[in-house]
C-alpha cells in the first residue's frame, strides 16, 4: 500500500514468509502461495475462494511501507460463513521485519488453533540476512525466477551474487543461487564451456552446512545436487526426504522430489508425492512442472497418450519448459506421429540452440536404463542431432 510499485516484492515476500512458516504446523492444511497469489489485489466474494480453493478460514492483509517504518494488518475470515474471527495490525522498523512476521504467525495459529503450541511457528533464527538489503534482494530474485526466462534467470543470479556479497553466510540466498544454476542446466540455457555445474553444486551443498534444517534451503539444495552433480548424486532423494519431515507441506518439496523419484525409477512413489502437491495448490500457476513430471511418469510406464496429455497441459502455461517439450516428443515418436515430433524438435532446438543427444546425457541424469534409451532413440528419430 506504498503507492511505490517496486514495493510489491516486499510484500509479496512477507506473505511468502508467513504461508512458510504456517505450512510447519503439522496441524494445518495451508494453501500455497501461487495459488493464494491469484486473489491479491481483487476483489473477491471469501466465500468463493474458499470453495474454490478448499478450505475453512482465509486469511487477508496489507502492508504499508514508509521510509523505515512497517505497518501490517492481517484479519482471519471464516470461509465458510464471511465471520470475522480475528484481526490485529502490526507496526514496526524495517529493521524488525522477521519479528513482526513471527508475531502474526503466532498470531493467526493461536485464532486458529489454540492448541497449536508457539514453538512450533517460531521462525528459524539462523541464516538470517545481518542486513535487510540482502533479504530485498533474495525477494527480487525470487521475481526474476518466477518469470523462467534465460535472462530472468541470469538477472535472478545476479541479484542473489549482490546478496552474498553483503552477507555470505545468508543460507537462503545461498540455496537459491544454487537452485537457479540447476534451472539453467536442464533448461540448457548455458556455453559449453560453462563452469556452473560445480558453482552450483558447491553453493548446494554450503547452503546444507549453513542451514541443516531450513526446509526450503534443503530442496533447493537437493535439486541442485540432483541435476549437477557427478558423484553425490545419491544425495538428493535423502536430502528431499529431511525437507519434508521438516516441512510436510512444502509443495515444491514435494513436486521437485516426486519428479526425482519418477526419474529414478519410482513411479508410484513420484507420483504419489506430486498428487500431494497438486492437492496443497490447487490452482498453482507453475502447475507445469508437476504436470512435466507426471509426463514423465506416463512414458516410464508406455502409457503414451497420457504423456501427451500431461505434456501438452504444461506447455500450455509454459511454452519454454524444455522437459515437457521433450518428453511431448518421446511420446509422438512412440505413436508413430514423427511429423509432428519433428516439428516440436524444431522448438525445443529454438529453445536450446546447442543441444545435442550425447550432450543431453552427459548433462542430465537418467539412472534407469530402458528410459534413456527410450529417449534417445526417439530425439534422434525427431531430428535431434546426435
Amino acid at each position: 500500500m506504498s503507492g511505490d510499485p517496486e514495493q510489491d516484492f516486499f510484500a509479496d515476500g512477507m506473505a511468502e514468509d508467513i504461508i512458510t512458516a504456517l505450512s510447519r504446523c503439522s496441524g494445518l492444511f495451508v494453501i500455497a502461495r501461487n495459488s493464494s497469489f491469484l486473489y491479491k489485489g481483487k476483489p473477491v466474494d471469501i466465500r468463493q475462494v474458499g470453495r474454490e480453493l478448499g478450505v475453512k478460514y482465509v486469511l487477508e492483509g496489507s502492508v504499508r511501507r514508509g521510509g523505515d517504518r512497517l505497518r501490517i494488518t492481517g484479519q482471519l475470515i471464516d470461509a465458510l460463513s464471511g465471520r470475522h474471527l480475528w484481526a490485529d495490525r502490526f507496526d514496526g522498523e524495517v529493521s524488525d521485519v522477521f519479528d513482526l512476521q513471527d508475531r502474526i504467525t503466532e498470531s493467526v495459529v493461536a485464532a486458529i488453533e489454540p492448541t497449536v503450541q508457539f514453538a512450533e511457528v517460531q521462525r528459524q533464527k539462523a541464516g538470517k540476512p545481518s542486513q535487510l538489503d540482502a533479504y530485498d534482494l533474495l525477494l527480487r530474485a525470487y521475481g526474476l525466477e518466477h518469470e523462467f526466462t534465460t535472462e530472468s534467470t541470469a538477472a535472478a543470479l545476479a541479484c542473489l551474487n549482490q546478496a552474498l556479497a553483503i552477507d555470505p553466510s545468508y543460507a537462503p540466498a545461498v540455496a537459491m543461487a544454487a537452485y537457479c544454476h540447476a534451472l539453467r542446466h536442464f533448461q540448457g540455457w548455458i556455453a559449453p564451456d560453462d563452469t556452473h555445474g560445480a558453482e552450483g553444486v558447491r553453493l548446494a551443498w554450503r547452503a546444507v552446512e549453513l542451514a541443516p534444517n531450513d526446509a526450503q534451503v534443503l530442496w533447493m539444495a537437493a535439486f541442485a545436487i540432483w541435476n549437477m552433480s557427478q558423484d553425490r548424486r545419491d544425495a538428493a532423494p535423502e536430502l528431499f526426504a529431511r525437507s519434508l519431515l521438516i516441512n510436510p507441506n512444502s509443495v515444491m518439496a514435494l513436486t521437485l522430489g516426486g519428479w526425482i523419484e519418477i526419474m529414478r525409477g519410482n513411479q508410484k512413489a513420484g507420483r504419489t508425492m506430486i498428487e500431494r502437491a497438486r492437492r496443497l495448490s490447487p490452482r498453482d500457476p507453475r502447475d507445469w512442472f508437476s504436470s512435466g513430471a507426471l509426463a514423465i511418469a506416463a512414458v516410464a510406464d508406455e502409457d503414451y497418450p497420457e504423456a501427451i496429455a500431461w505434456a501438452e497441459k504444461a506447455l500450455m502455461q509454459n511454452r519454454r519448459f524444455a522437459v515437457a517439450l521433450r518428453v511431448l516428443i518421446v511420446a509422438l515418436v512412440k505413436l508413430g506421429q514423427h511429423d509432428r515430433a519433428t516439428r516440436v524438435a524444431q522448438d525445443l532446438l529454438a529453445i536450446e540452440p546447442e543441444l545435442t543427444i550425447t550432450g543431453f546425457f552427459t548433462r542430465i541424469p537418467f539412472p534407469v536404463d530402458a528410459l534413456a534409451k527410450t529417449y534417445a532413440d526417439a530425439l534422434e528419430a525427431a531430428g535431434v542431432p546426435e
